[in-house]
């Protein structure tokens, strides 16, 4: 992994923590919605961030 800056390491850090948020928010959407469709869709996006995520973590290990 090449050297990165303390200002790169607090973007990405910034940047885990917004997914974070996203993924926790569209999960809860998804729980509170009835109708199926935009349940999914909210599952759909919950996924994404969490994927981007990962993706994130996966860069700093």
């Amino acid at each position: 992994m090449p050297n990165i800056t303390s200002k790169e390491l607090s973007a990405l850090d910034d940047q885990l923590s917004l997914e974070q948020v996203l993924v926790k928010k569209y999960r809860t959407f998804a729980n509170q919605c009835t109708d199926p469709q935009l349940k999914a869709k909210c599952t759909q996006i919950a996924d994404r961030h969490q994927s981007h995520f990962d993706t994130l973590m996966n860069y700093l290990r």
